[in-house]
């Protein structure tokens, strides 16, 4: 390779010396010195300039040092702009990196036509790169303009709601001023936080914002104590004075507490004459609005009369009992039953029929929920018959006798043996005790079970939920009567009448037995 570029740098050095110093036989002396015409004087030679003199050139500094260099295929000499005003030169290919020429020969070839180009070539891709670079930073100042500006736009529009936002927070929500209003009833459901409460509290007019009322309430640690239910409240009320009202003594309305065991219709005692409260005067009571002169209430007539209607989808009588319910013997006692013992709550600026519509509903759905519907298989009644059969267990035992008492009506009602429930003698009677007297239980009625054999034509009291439960399942055993001795309560079981005539006795000998008519 080397010899290679050697004869390649004769040619080119032979070709310029046949250029640059043509042979001029005139302007040559005879000892061959160029005169001008003249003769050359001895100090003429020292003018000469040696053709080993290096050109200088201007290099850049991506360039390598030495033009003499090997250059690959992926590494062109001349970077391509675009223009074709350079003409191409035919250099050899080299196949191997050759090896690099000495210093005096790189200088000599830079000194040549062919190696001068490189330099021209230099100054413009360093012009061209030098634009590049002007223009360059001149996007880039463009950029930091527009990103400049839209930072600004942003930290006006955020500096604006955070100021509005700060103006918005100082500035009081929505209240009332007062006076406040007529009485409405609002209802807090089950789980009800104080927004949610607070949103009631708006779509019934009672205060004007929902902030307000919040407030209100987070400032009174009382609102934790809130139950579910109705409460009545005057309309348009300032939020302090809403939350107030909320919390005040005698704001529930339409909450109902009806005991075990306990009926439609009053009953008096025999011995003391006191009234024992029916479930017609509880609800009466509880649906009072307002106080004084501007107090309404549902009467005690008014659910008498709406519990008598043949309207029972209007009443919500639930399916499984709505047959027998139409064949009932009393329409005042129909809905016997149906409505359970415990806790309720009832919205009291409905109608009569309303409030009926509503308890029986929810009680209906509580008497499922212990698996009425399916009690068949193990008592062998209807859900129905099943309920009937609660209430008299209800009438009859203590709460941890009652799986027995639903035996025994279960065994009776399997040989068709009358129940004899002095429960049932009672129902019908205005006047109630817990002996009950010949001619009473003589007397035939439709619920008189020493009168007739099976269950009575409907329930006879509000079971409890154990009750029921206890009449689902009732115990094992075969006991078929049973009777209470003391005043504690103490009840014994028995297969055997003439067991059961002795366990009598025992219940005369206490008193218990003993008839105050």
């Amino acid at each position: 390779m080397t010899d290679r570029w050697a004869r390649a740098e004769e040619r080119y050095r032979q070709r310029e010396a046949d250029r640059r110093y043509r042979r001029d036989d005139r302007a040559w002396d005879r000892d061959g010195r160029d005169t001008g015409g003249r003769s050359a004087g001895p100090h003429d030679w020292d003018d000469y300039e040696d053709d080993t003199t290096v050109i200088p050139r201007y290099t850049d500094d991506d360039e390598p040092l030495y033009d003499d260099e090997p250059r690959y295929e992926d590494q062109p000499l001349y970077e391509d702009d675009g223009y074709d005003d350079e003409p191409d030169y035919d250099e050899p290919e080299p196949l191997e990196p050759p090896e690099r020429a000495p210093r005096s020969s790189a200088r000599k070839l830079a000194a040549k036509g062919k190696e001068s180009r490189p330099a021209r070539g230099s100054r413009r891709k360093r012009s061209r790169v030098a634009s590049r670079k002007a223009a360059e930073r001149k996007r880039k100042r463009r950029n930091m303009w527009l990103i400049g500006g839209v930072l600004a736009v942003l930290l006006i529009g955020a500096g604006g709601f955070a100021v509005k936002k700060l103006v918005g927070e100082f500035e009081p929500p929505e209240d009332f001023a007062g006076p406040a209003g007529p009485l409405v009833v609002v209802q807090v459901h089950p789980g009800d936080t104080s927004s949610q409460i607070a949103e009631t509290m708006v779509e019934k007019g009672v205060v004007a914002s929902t902030g307000a009322f919040f407030e209100a309430a987070v400032r009174n640690s009382n609102m934790s104590s809130v139950q579910p239910g109705y409460y009545q409240i005057p309309s348009r009320s300032p939020a302090a004075e809403a939350v107030a009202a909320l919390l005040g003594k005698n704001s529930r309305v339409g909450n109902l507490v009806i005991s075990e065991g306990r009926q439609l219709h009053d009953q008096h005692d025999v011995n003391t004459g006191a009234r024992k409260e029916g479930i017609y005067t509880k609800i009466a009571a509880a649906s009072c609005i307002g106080t004084g002169a501007q107090q309404k209430c549902v009467t005690y007539e008014e659910l008498d009369a709406a519990g008598s209607s043949a309207d029972l989808a209007g009443l919500g009588v639930p399916s499984w009992a709505e047959q027998s319910v139409r064949e009932a013997p009393d329409r005042k006692r129909q809905i016997e039953g149906l409505i359970a013992a415990g806790t309720l709550d009832f919205d009291p600026s409905g109608t009569p029929q309303q409030i009926l519509r509503q308890l029986i509903t929810s009680s209906a759905a509580s008497y499922e929920s212990t698996g009425l519907l399916s009690s068949s298989g193990k008592n062998k009644l209807s859900p129905y018959e099943t309920l009937i059969a609660a209430s008299l267990v209800e009438r009859e035992a203590l709460p941890q006798d009652m799986p027995k008492v639903a035996r025994v009506i279960v065994n009776r009602l399997e040989v068709e043996q009358p129940l004899q429930f002095d429960s049932t003698v009672n129902y019908s009677l205005d006047r109630t005790e817990v002996a009950t007297t010949d001619e009473d239980r003589a007397t035939r009625t439709p619920w008189n079970t020493y009168a007739m054999s099976g269950l009575p034509a409907n329930p006879i009291s509000a079971p409890s939920l154990n009750a029921l439960r206890a009449m689902e399942n009732p115990e094992p055993g075969d006991w078929l009567y049973f009777v209470t001795i003391d005043q504690k309560g103490t009840t014994l079981f028995t297969e055997s009448y003439s067991e059961h005539l002795r366990n009598i006795e025992k219940a005369q000998q206490s008193g218990i037995l003993d008839s105050g008519r």
